[in-house]
């Protein structure tokens, strides 16, 4: 039996909105601010820049729907932008599933469908990243209010994140209920 979003109107509004197109700049700066966060996120991670710095000048380009982001592996094991007309070394596209879908994996704590095409080995790395690679946000979120506040304010999220597994496990059975 498939699944029906318990909110169908957000599946005719994601539809809606596939049509449009956010202007080039703005695609731009959401690039520019992800690929920030991403490279901190890896200088975290000495072994992670190892493995990235022994595929440096490869390029990966990642797709989802009509988004696409060319990056190129940089000597320090880092991610810049690459143009858009290099030809990439791998290419990742996240599967067209609905984004009730896709947020009712995420939250399972499943992966997403991909499809990659390319350089086995560079797709190793980029799986071993994926699997190993972690943002501790708590510890950033310490950096700036002090460790006791973060603390507490992770634990809310932990919860929240909790309450809302829960809710899409439930909304996910078929049954057609929220909870019982």
């Amino acid at each position: 039996m498939a699944t029906e979003s318990p909110v169908p109107f957000l599946d005719d509004l994601f539809s809606r909105l596939a049509g449009l197109r956010p202007p080039a700049w703005m695609l731009e700066e959401i690039q520019q601010r992800l690929l920030l966060l991403v490279n901190h996120v890896l200088m975290q991670e000495p072994e992670a820049q190892a493995r990235l710095a022994r595929q440096a000048g490869r390029i990966v380009e990642a797709r989802w729907r009509m988004f696409e982001m060319r990056l190129r592996i940089t000597p320090a094991g880092l991610l810049d932008l690459a143009a858009a007309a290099t030809p990439s070394d791998l290419t990742m596209s996240l599967a067209e599933v609905p984004p009730w879908r896709f947020a009712q994996a995420v939250l399972g704590g499943e992966r997403p469908p991909v499809r990659i095409a390319g350089d086995v080995q560079l797709a190793a790395d980029i799986n071993w990243l994926v699997e190993h690679v972690r943002w501790d946000l708590e510890e950033d979120v310490a950096r700036v209010i002090g460790d006791a506040p973060a603390h507490a304010l992770g634990e809310a999220m932990r919860r929240v994140i909790g309450t809302l597994r829960r809710f899409v496990g439930r909304s996910g059975d078929g049954s057609g209920q929220a909870g019982a």
